[in-house]
């Protein structure tokens, strides 16, 4: 009853901000309650940062935790209940399937081609690059500083520091630079 209570004091304190960045629709200062709800400390950082995302991104459950310092760059994202995102996470377009944990300082990108050359060989800005939502399925574990830039089965462990650039299918290990799947 006490979690409920908090969840809901939560979830009021960060309804001005939803309304103010259009409920993630005015992208730019989406990105600034985004990065502020970061920066909230401790286990009252975590009801804020999980309200704020409740209102913004396209699915959230109040039944996940997201540690201090973690963000959501695009609110193109869902995350489904018992999702823990550990602290200094960097998530694009993603979906989070239920009960997948995620680690310390992992990236998760949009994709792989977030920016274009043009004929020149000159890198573009992310405007002209193409955005993909990657999904990482239920019961994963992603390792600390891992790269994820392509989707992961269900019931899937990606190694730490591991760089996820092809699909990894279900019930796999994957591990390395490139990820690799491990054979036993």
């Amino acid at each position: 009853m006490l979690k409920r209570f908090v969840q809901g004091v939560s979830f009021l304190l960060v309804a001005p901000a939803a309304l103010l960045c259009g409920f993630g629709r005015i992208r730019s200062l989406y990105t600034v309650f985004a990065h502020l709800y970061a920066l909230a400390p401790g286990i009252p950082g975590d009801y804020l940062r999980i309200a704020f995302y409740k209102w913004t991104l396209e699915e959230c459950s109040l039944e996940s935790r997201i540690s201090f310092g973690a963000f959501f760059a695009h609110p193109e994202a869902r995350l489904d209940a018992g999702v823990y995102i550990g602290p200094y996470c960097v998530l694009g377009r993603v979906n989070i399937g239920p009960r997948t944990q995620i680690a310390t300082a992992v990236q998760v990108l949009s994709g792989k081609h977030q920016h274009a050359r043009d004929a020149e060989g000159r890198i573009s800005g992310a405007e002209q690059g193409t955005f993909a939502t990657v999904s990482i399925g239920a019961d994963c574990w992603i390792g600390a500083a891992a790269i994820v830039m392509a989707d992961v089965g269900n019931n899937t462990t990606i190694g730490a520091g591991s760089v996820v650039t092809k699909s990894i299918p279900a019930n796999s290990t994957a591990v390395g630079n490139p990820a690799r799947l491990l054979t036993s």
